[in-house]
């Protein structure tokens, strides 16, 4: 993975993840955004993945786990930038009926 960059604003924690996301990287970056959500407790996550150029199967586990968190802590869930053969994995786990998903947004401006 590239980078990991976290945006804050009015409440919603925003994750980008940039570049490959496979099951070595996938660790450290659950680690990361649970690291962040735990101690911002915010009103939203937003996990923005419109930059990723690889994901294999561990990225949809980390986009599954990341939302479990969510559910637990009470924190709502949105999955922003999922291309069209994202969305056609999502929806064959079953996961488009429970995670609200938006198109990417151009702009953001992330921190470290």
């Amino acid at each position: 993975m590239d980078a990991l960059t976290f945006n804050e604003k009015n409440g919603t924690l925003t994750a980008v993840l940039s570049g490959e996301l496979d099951h070595c990287l996938a660790a450290d970056v659950r680690a990361r955004i649970d690291g962040r959500v735990g101690e911002r407790i915010p009103a939203e996550l937003v996990l923005d993945i419109s930059r990723i150029t690889f994901m294999d199967s561990s990225g949809l586990g980390l986009i599954m786990g990341r939302y479990a968190l969510c559910r637990n802590l009470g924190v709502a869930f949105k999955l922003r930038g999922a291309d069209e053969r994202a969305m056609k994995i999502l929806d064959m786990a079953g996961l488009c009926s429970v995670i609200i998903t938006e198109p990417a947004v151009k702009g953001v401006r992330n921190e470290k």
